[in-house]
């Protein structure tokens, strides 16, 4: 945040928005009437910071839409509250075309129930030490929904509520989702799509969530996508030291992805509706009819050699985004006595066909370098499968995924891991336990000279280190796998 030039508006429930807000002794009464005092446009001079007294904030006192604010490093617009839990915002927040906004400890839990946080077109967005409930009942479609926006920092907190998605990301491109608390969602708890891009993801815990934990994109409607990362669902994501427990689907997935790490996470309970861990396709449709606006882009982008169609989608044809170099090294799947994937171990796609005009190459596959090493995994009895045999992934052709290969160099149903107390929570690794002596494996740097082109996305970040475990403490030396 550095040391922004900003000016404080005051507000408090039991103040009045006929007073200037200037001081603590003359507050607003209301964040729609701060809102008010910040200029539209770009910010010169100074910066805002509307500082929220503890208290409740009734929905009619909160702008549902805030838009056209343009601040700078120097000059941010913050939402600010002393204390985490002390203030509590009964309305969602739709933000359109902001920059520069930091939002610090706000419980935003809409009454009644329901979406709580959009932002479009937003650019360095800070969300820190805050609640964004959708619903204790899943009421919302997304408890937090971003779309076509760069450079946004989620940080320690709350992210729950919804009958979709927890967190729903489209064509986000920079930043971090670290130390946040994830789920309560009928669909994933998380997933980044659209082109979403360079985004680091650690320290998280996700739970209680339906199709899955956390996956490395999905399918998105090509208009919806931003140039130039016009090819794959998500570029560059690393999914390290989180938690995932309590999902029905998959902890991790890679779903039209390039260039992902998966490394470091213990996951508990998980898959008992399917498997562990799937690389499948992402999916890319034209939405609406022809003349909607905003269709014309699907044209566009495919010209300009992007992957996709303008075919009205019917449900059916959908075009299939491949993944290319996808790796998951080092974590922990874990699922105690009762508790098993449904199906297999993984689900992952081979050979997937496109009709040429749509761009994806001939030779596409969903395990084009899939790296599946140094894991433990603990899961079913002794047969259970392996792969999906009919998804045709990981055949004995492909030198880096393949059966033989999986068997050898992860640790598969061979023992029961000693963890601390997985079922209370606790998931150390046991001091000398079974766990603690199973060395992980070194992680390659990423590589970008495999990008597709035209158009040409900028190369991410090379470096694929995890210095440290969840808790912060130094991996250097002490040999183990998982979050912990």
């Amino acid at each position: 945040m550095g040391s922004p030039t900003i000016t404080t508006i005051y507000v408090a429930p039991g103040g009045s928005d006929s007073n200037n807000g200037q001081s603590a002794s003359a507050p607003l009464a209301t964040l729609n009437a701060a809102w008010q005092q910040v200029p539209s446009g770009a910010l010169t001079g100074t910066g805002y910071r509307i500082l929220l007294a503890p208290g409740t904030y009734p929905r009619a006192s909160v702008p549902h839409f805030m838009e056209g604010v343009h601040g700078t490093r120097d000059f941010p617009v913050i939402i600010a509250v002393d204390a985490p839990g002390t203030v509590t915002l009964q309305g969602d927040l739709n933000i359109l075309d902001v920059q520069y906004l930091y939002l610090l400890n706000l419980n935003i839990t809409p009454v009644p129930a329901g979406d709580a946080f959009h932002c479009e077109q937003c650019d360095h967005l800070l969300i820190r030490g805050s609640t964004i409930n959708g619903g204790d009942n899943r009421e919302g479609q997304e408890a937090l929904k971003i779309n076509q926006s760069q450079y946004v920092y989620l940080e320690d907190s709350t992210i729950t509520g919804a009958w979709d998605n927890a967190i729903d990301y489209v064509a986000v491109q920079y930043g971090h989702v670290v130390g946040n608390r994830i789920g309560n969602a009928g669909d994933w708890c998380q997933y980044a799509k659209g082109g979403s891009a360079y985004l680091r993801i650690e320290g998280n815990t996700y739970s209680n969530c339906g199709t899955g934990g956390f996956t490395a994109g999905q399918g998105t409607g090509f208009q919806f996508m931003s140039s130039p990362w016009l090819h794959y669902e998500a570029y560059g994501i690393s999914f390290v030291n989180n938690v995932v427990h309590d999902v029905e689907g998959a902890a991790i997935g890679a779903n039209g992805a390039y260039n992902a790490l998966f490394a470091y996470n213990t996951f508990y309970r998980i898959g008992t509706r399917d498997h562990l861990f799937e690389a499948v396709v992402g999916l890319r449709s034209c939405d609406g009819q022809p003349g909607d606006a905003g269709r014309e882009r699907c044209q566009q982008y495919l010209t300009a050699g992007g992957w996709g169609t303008t075919v009205v989608d019917d449900g059916t044809n959908a075009v299939l985004i491949p993944n290319r170099n996808v790796w998951v090294l080092n974590n922990i799947f874990y699922n105690p006595a009762g508790v098993q994937s449904q199906w297999n171990h993984f689900r992952v796609l081979g050979t997937i066909s496109n009709p040429a005009s749509t761009n994806v190459p001939a030779d596409a596959r969903g395990d084009t370098n899939l790296v599946i090493r140094g894991n433990w995994i603990w899961d079913g009895p002794s047969g259970h499968a392996l792969l999906d045999d009919g998804a045709g992934g990981c055949p004995a052709t492909n030198a880096t995924c393949n059966a033989t290969q999986l068997v050898a160099q992860n640790s598969i149903n061979q023992a029961e891991p000693q963890l601390v107390n997985a079922a209370g929570g606790g998931y150390h690794l046991v001091g000398r336990g079974n766990v603690a002596g199973y060395a992980p494996v070194a992680i390659p740097d990423f590589s970008w000279g495999d990008l597709p082109t035209p158009p040409l996305a900028p190369a991410g970040d090379s470096r694929n280190s995890v210095a440290n475990t969840i808790e912060g403490q130094a991996r250097a030396g002490s040999n183990r796998i998982g979050a912990y």
